[in-house]
């Protein structure tokens, strides 16, 4: 009997290898052709432990799917194997339940936002969980739903941020080096190479001993309930039992792994998967087959999840300390498209890299791999500008990944010449300074390209701190103020619909617009605006002086609705007309209050105006406010 599935459901080929091989994982290669209404490829599968191995297929459209199975090896277990199933559309309402069931992740035909396959928008609200994978993130079974609190699970964690408005959590799959195992957090060879260890969080929350605790910093423990990802001992000498052996991959901790991907993407979330830390690179590079090993690696688990709703990274390079380049990584990347093509369902791909995609892994003429862009894990909003820039130098949707870490850190500490030497201090989640900066990282990037959206950070939740020693646990961080207001970006940025498709991001419409800190988050504005301006979105930081809005045409008037970033509301019933001047500026009335705003300009007139100037001043700036009222 033929199997029935739903349209982006996974359809599992499950086979028994005949043959004992030494090292199923990277020994054996198997792959199902796979045929369906409007495609046909090759797709690959993964050993999941004994003689078993998988193949995850599903269906792009409704109608018959058939597949034959083969392999690099003559095993008549994997080889040979053909089936077929049927797929059928998912109801409008079932849609509505769960939008994942729109389909996998896809760039919009202008190739700058995102949306489901259906075309339906989808605009990240995302939380970055690195540590998902791993026992921080508690599985069960049931479905008991828990109070806030230790006794949380995640998904106890993953239903109060949909209640929020979240729809995408962030993780890395695997930390492999990391262990509370006696031994350093940070763990560099001293060989010629260069070689680290690790560069491990702390199982204390990241935070220096106090006086009479032990000054060891160890490693935090990134095992889950079926061990850690690879099996130990490793071949580095000395290091056996630190090290594992990165050849010798352990099935049973991704088998827990695809429980809560499952689980997440059923429950209305997409899932940003990166394949693992820059930390343990060096590793890679100089004790093992490069860029092979590190190839299979991201091989391995792009096929366990790759019918998934997921974005993919193959890297988490969130700074340059402790790791081969990030254009050493273009290797091993490379080398994955060359071997097993593109996604073939059409899965984004991008990393979470600090300053920004472009600048780690260059342009289509270095990297083969990337569909989709992202700033990370910068705090200040002179930084904003490469979304500005990555919009115009690719067409491709862009993120901004942990703007700023609410409750966490301050704003970095720089030294003369730019380099960061330290943070200052960290600010209360629950104060109003801790707010402003996130919404600045939140809304500003916005404008500025991050189309996609935002993947934010927290503390304690990008660590995944459950220990006892950490200040801040992980379950406390579902009451940040910050994380309230993140889901405010989509009406904000929807106001008219996909009207914002048409946006591209231009600050320099407004002016003064950069009137504080470049190394900061106040005085500063942003904007994005259509070709033609006749539709401005804006964001302004608290201690912002009065604006003006340059290079339209004048006698124009445009429609003024001001957006609460807090409130996630657009005050309809204060609209006020504006009148361009004639030199093209139009003058913003200040906000009522020294808070940050945002704001959208409309042209009401469909043809220019060209009506003479009632007031004809020959200053610069010193033209008349001419408002309005409706």
């Amino acid at each position: 009997m033929t199997r029935e599935i739903h349209v982006w459901e996974t359809y599992e080929i499950c086979l028994r290898a005949k043959e004992t091989y030494e090292n199923p994982y990277t020994d054996v290669v198997v792959w199902a052709v796979l045929d369906g209404p409007d495609f046909h490829k090759k797709v690959y599968g993964f050993w999941n432990g004994d003689n078993e191995f998988c193949i995850r297929v599903t269906a792009t459209k409704a109608g018959i799917w058939n597949y034959y199975t083969d392999s690099n090896t003559e095993d008549e277990g994997l080889n040979g194997t053909k089936g077929s199933y049927i797929a059928k559309p998912w109801s409008e309402e079932e849609k509505e339940e769960n939008p994942t069931r729109r389909g996998i992740i896809q760039a919009t035909p202008d190739g700058h936002c995102f949306q489901y396959a259906d075309g339906t928008p989808y605009i990240m609200v995302g939380d970055t969980w690195w540590a998902l994978a791993t026992k921080h993130f508690a599985w069960t079974d049931d479905e008991t739903e828990r109070k806030t609190g230790p006794e949380m699970t995640m998904k106890d964690m993953a239903r109060t941020r949909r209640r929020q408005g979240y729809n995408t959590v962030g993780m890395i799959a695997a930390f492999p080096t990391w262990a509370t195992d006696g031994k350093p957090n940070h763990i560099e060879l001293g060989d010629e190479k260069h070689t680290y260890i690790r560069s491990a969080w702390t199982n204390n929350g990241c935070r220096p001993p106090r006086e009479g605790e032990n000054p060891l910093q160890q490693a935090k423990d990134m095992s889950n309930e079926g061990g850690r990802p690879f099996e130990l001992p490793g071949i580095i000498p000395g290091y056996e039992d630190v090290a594992p052996n990165l050849n010798r991959i352990n099935p049973e901790y991704f088998k827990v792994l695809d429980k809560k991907m499952n689980w997440l993407n059923a429950n209305g979330f997409t899932v940003f998967i990166e394949v693992t830390r820059r930390d343990c690179s060096t590793v890679f590079k100089n004790f093992y087959d490069w860029p092979m090993t590190y190839t299979r690696l991201i091989q391995y688990i792009f096929a366990r999840y790759q019918t998934n709703n997921i974005l993919f990274s193959p890297i988490h390079f969130d700074c340059v300390l402790h790791s081969i380049d990030a254009r050493e990584f273009n290797e091993a990347i490379n080398l994955f498209i060359d071997l097993y093509g593109k996604p073939p369902f059409g899965t984004l791909m991008g990393s979470n890299s600090q300053p920004h995609s472009l600048i780690n892994f260059g342009g289509p003429e270095e990297q083969k791999w990337m569909t989709f862009n992202q700033l990370a894990n910068y705090r200040e909003h002179d930084y904003y500008w490469h979304l500005v820039d990555g919009f115009h130098r690719s067409r491709l949707p862009a993120i901004n990944g942990e703007p700023y870490y609410s409750g966490h850190q301050s704003l970095y500490l720089r030294d003369d010449d730019g380099n960061i030497i330290g943070a200052k201090p960290a600010t209360s989640p629950y104060d109003e300074e801790d707010q402003l900066n996130c919404r600045s990282g939140y809304f500003g990037s916005l404008v500025c390209g991050a189309y996609g959206g935002i993947l934010a950070g927290f503390t304690a939740g990008w660590s995944g701190n459950s220990e006892e020693a950490c200040d801040v646990k992980l379950w406390e961080i579902f009451d940040f103020p910050a994380g309230h207001q993140l889901k405010n970006i989509v009406p904000f940025l929807m106001k008219d619909g996909i009207k914002y498709r048409s946006l591209q991001p231009d600050p320099e419409i407004l002016t003064p617009n950069k009137m504080g800190d470049p190394m900061g988050l106040r005085g500063w504005c942003f904007a994005s605006a259509t070709q033609d301006r006749d539709y401005i979105l804006g964001y302004i930081e608290k201690d912002c002086p009065k604006l003006f809005v340059r290079a339209l045409h004048p006698y124009d008037i445009y429609k003024l609705t001001w957006f609460n970033p807090v409130t996630g509301k657009w005050l309809d019933n204060e609209q006020t007309e504006l009148e361009v001047g004639v030199y093209g500026f139009l003058s913003l009335p200040r906000v009522k209050e020294n808070t940050d705003w945002g704001f959208c300009l409309e042209r009401v007139n469909k043809e220019h105006r060209l009506n003479p100037p009632k007031v004809f001043n020959t200053g610069f700036l010193a033209m008349p406010d001419t408002e309005k009222k409706n």
